[in-house]
């Protein structure tokens, strides 16, 4: 994590690097510390991370740039273009995940594979949820992750093309598969385990 003391500091940081993160906290908050201390245990978990930090008791600039209003917050950037702004404190599982995604999807998209279309129907405290994602991953499978605890439309779509109401859920090119079943992902996806 490195510090930075203005917008412009922020900005010659070379922010137009595939993925950058940059935490706006509030010294001294109970909910910030708690995001910083977090952020920065996940942080140390997962190599090639390019994350910035501001208080934003001395830094003035950098929250008005991207119209934030509470703190903390931490803003996710893409080729330099704001994403993602994800509020309050998370466990540091949450922030390790989130980081750890951005890295194996900036490591897919490098590739010339044509794969078919994975979405997972997930949320942020199930564990079949995790174990799913960390499969895909570790088979280098690209997936879009929909947190359907925070898309009411998405989980209602959800039921209503499986319907269950359980997660994770995964859609593999317009077939869906309930739980983890690691037999039927490995099939529609060829995946073979040694």
């Amino acid at each position: 994590m490195k510090q930075v003391k203005s917008y412009e500091e922020f900005l010659n940081c070379k922010i137009d690097k595939q993925k950058v993160y940059l935490l706006l906290y509030k010294a001294g908050s109970q909910t910030s510390e708690c995001a910083f201390t977090n952020i920065a245990h996940a942080a140390k978990q997962v190599a090639a991370i390019h994350l910035f930090y501001a208080d934003v008791t001395v830094v003035k600039d950098i929250h008005i740039q991207y119209n934030v209003t509470s703190a903390p917050a931490l803003l996710e950037f893409e080729k330099g273009k704001l994403i993602n702004l994800i509020k309050g404190c998370n466990d540091a599982q949450y922030y390790k995940a989130l980081f750890e995604d951005s890295i194996f999807l900036a490591a897919v998209s490098n590739s010339n594979a044509i794969q078919k279309r994975v979405t997972v129907y997930s949320t942020p405290t199930c564990t079949w949820c995790n174990t799913l994602k960390t499969y895909l991953r570790k088979h280098h499978i690209q997936y879009t992750d929909i947190d359907v605890s925070k898309d009411q439309r998405m989980a209602d779509e959800l039921v209503k093309r499986s319907g269950q109401m359980g997660v994770p859920q995964t859609d593999i090119n317009g077939e869906i598969i309930v739980g983890f079943n690691q037999t039927r992902i490995n099939q529609l996806l060829g995946i073979k385990n040694n």
